[in-house]
């Protein structure tokens, strides 16, 4: 059985716990406290960052968006990313910006205080730009492109959900992102966010083994 190192508000791990919930694939789950990082996630990962996947090969991949492609790819059948070429690569580019850009500026934003001489308002509008630009290409659909759950959604939305958190009455009441906005409530109330936004106590090697995803 896979082992999934993994931190429950990280944007990164929620990517990959969503993933795995989606592709059906069963994992032994082991929340990590970043005060006190397992020295077994830090054997097959020095870097230190959450997710990290333990396959049963022994392989390793501790990047959120390897972790989405090789669920992909090993259950191609039950998480589907069903897209036209466009797509993917409007997929691909808009990943990339947040990835690059967004996390960057959001970070300032709404942990403005851990920087120095920083506007957090000025990153707060550098994190807008980017969102009133990708409103204009959201379907009127549940999720970004169709009803049908995609490899955009599950890559982006955590990090939108971080940023509405930041201020959630100047959010809710800007009037610039109407698209963004919906997108974000249908993710907020869905089962996939509230059946991997599972709470776990921080691992020890002395536990249990827990699963996830629980209710399977």
């Amino acid at each position: 059985m896979p082992i999934l190192y993994s931190f429950k508000r990280c944007p990164y791990a929620m990517r990959a716990r969503m993933a795995i919930y989606l592709s059906q694939i069963v994992v032994e789950h082991r929340e990590v406290s970043l005060k006190n990082k397992p020295k077994s996630m830090m054997e097959i990962s020095p870097k230190g960052t959450v997710p990290v996947l333990l396959l049963e090969n022994g392989d390793v991949i501790d990047e959120s968006m390897d972790i989405i492609n090789w669920c992909l790819e090993t259950k191609s059948r039950v998480f589907k990313d069903i897209l036209d070429d466009s797509q993917k690569a409007f997929t691909k580019k808009i990943i990339k910006i947040f990835d690059e850009k967004f996390k960057f500026h959001l970070d300032r934003y709404k942990y403005a205080t851990r920087y120095k001489n920083v506007d957090a308002v000025s990153h707060r509008d550098t994190c807008l730009d980017i969102l009133k630009t990708l409103d204009k290409n959201i379907n009127n659909t549940k999720w970004f492109f169709s009803n049908n759950v995609n490899k955009i959604d599950i890559s982006v939305l955590p990090f939108i959900r971080q940023f509405r958190i930041a201020d959630p009455l100047w959010f809710d009441a800007n009037q610039d992102i109407p698209n963004i906005q919906i997108w974000l409530e249908n993710f907020l109330q869905s089962k996939l966010l509230n059946e991997v936004m599972i709470n776990f106590d921080a691992w020890d090697p002395n536990d249990p083994i827990k699963l996830f995803p629980t209710n399977l």
